[in-house]
């Protein structure tokens, strides 16, 4: 009895240990993801997650170890940025913040080489090893970047080039609006839409003194037909392009099939226009033409200056360039729902040069020009574009008459 008890006590000191373990991996697993997320400098922000995938692994040894023993599966405690999130990190910066990671570590292998000697448990011990090793190397990898001097570790996985400069252009975007295609499809719809119908009020107002019957048929069907129009033509605009770039894709494909050499002196040469020196620009094309595929979306992309993401998609584009020419063309045309005569007019034309600004201004959200004088811009040419029709309107009435 005495022995089961001794041993049972042995079991729980043990389990007790581990789970200790598995917290503070688990908290270090929080910590360095937070802080990645966090980090403005791409590379460094790779490295902590590759630390934190390191920690995640060392908890799972822990936890596998603790239910081979028959303790419960572990819960974790802290907080979800772990350490990140405390004052001293958030007031250090990132640079305090890794170099408390740095003496953490430190702490970590001093702890682990203690369990080492007073565990007692195999099972556990040949876990300690591997993890013991590993914080090492983190503790490396901590120095390396607090003095800014960081080489990957043997073993490490390669940087991630592409997941390197997405994560870069997506931190400097951050705050700013980002031009989709379809936004700008939008935004030229609504313009198209808005100037192509005042216009048609205007003149219809002007020839027949603001006759409500005649200027929403005119503006109704116009709106209509602006709307398909401009529809049909962005969604065949982008269509072709797609297929001008797959059958450009295909026939590049087919010439550095048939000529590699040449294929790669062209890659070359484009280097060199953008001031590569030739053995250079040359290094560059042996590396990118081990990879066919990569050679081909390479050269490709030089010559088209454009790539396949980067293309339109035409359901997208039709659709919201056939509403937002809808909304644009509706904006003249709603106040003759409710008035007649000179009052329509006037509040055609008033509602009319506001859409004018604010389309104007919207404009800016995704140019460097400011609001005020993109939407005055705009306001002009619409009062521009409503008198002359207007003053046309009024000569075809008196014609007609």
């Amino acid at each position: 009895m005495v022995i089961a008890a001794l041993s049972n006590a042995r079991q729980k000191k043990i389990l007790a240990a581990l789970e200790g373990n598995w917290q503070a991996e688990m908290e270090g697993y929080h910590t360095y993801l937070a802080l990645a997320d966090r980090d403005t400098d791409p590379v460094r922000a790779q490295v902590l997650r590759h630390l934190a995938q390191a920690e995640m692994e060392h908890a799972s040894l822990w936890e596998s170890r603790i239910k081979e023993l028959g303790g419960p599966a572990p819960v974790y405690s802290g907080s979800p940025g772990g350490e990140a999130d405390s004052l001293a990190n958030r007031a250090g910066g990132i640079r305090m913040a890794l170099r408390r990671l740095e003496i953490e570590e430190s702490r970590h292998i001093a702890s682990y080489g203690k369990q080492l000697k007073e565990l007692g448990d195999e099972g556990s011990i040949a876990i300690l090893h591997h993890v013991v090793e590993d914080e090492k190397e983190h503790h490396r990898e901590l120095g390396s970047l607090l003095r800014g001097h960081y080489t990957a570790p043997a073993g490490a996985p390669r940087m991630d080039a592409k997941a390197v400069l997405d994560e870069l252009l997506a931190k400097r975007s951050q705050g700013r609006a980002q031009a989709g295609n379809w936004i700008g499809d939008a935004i030229y719809g609504v313009n198209d839409g808005l100037g192509a119908i005042f216009g048609i009020v205007s003149g219809v107002s002007g020839a027949t003194a603001g006759d409500s019957k005649y200027v929403l048929l005119a503006g109704v069907s116009g709106m209509i037909a602006s709307a398909l129009s401009m529809g049909s033509g962005a969604y065949l605009a982008a269509k072709s392009q797609r297929e001008i770039y797959h059958a450009e894709i295909a026939r590049e494909r087919e010439a550095i099939q048939m000529n590699g050499p040449e294929a790669r002196e062209l890659l070359s040469l484009y280097y060199q226009v953008k001031g590569l020196p030739e053995e250079d620009a040359d290094r560059v094309v042996d590396h990118i033409a081990r990879d066919p595929e990569q050679m081909l979306r390479v050269l490709a992309g030089e010559r088209l200056g454009t790539t396949e993401d980067a293309l339109s998609n035409p359901l997208v584009s039709a659709g919201s360039g056939a509403l937002s020419t809808a909304i644009g063309a509706a904006i003249p045309v709603v106040p003759f729902f409710f008035l007649h005569g000179v009052q329509a007019i006037i509040a055609a034309a008033i509602v009319s040069l506001i859409a004018h600004f604010a389309v104007g201004a919207a404009k800016s959200l995704i140019t460097v020009r400011s609001w005020w004088s993109s939407g005055m811009e705009m306001t002009i040419v619409g009062a521009v574009e409503g008198a002359v029709t207007y003053g046309i309107g009024i000569l075809l009435g008196k014609g007609g008459m």
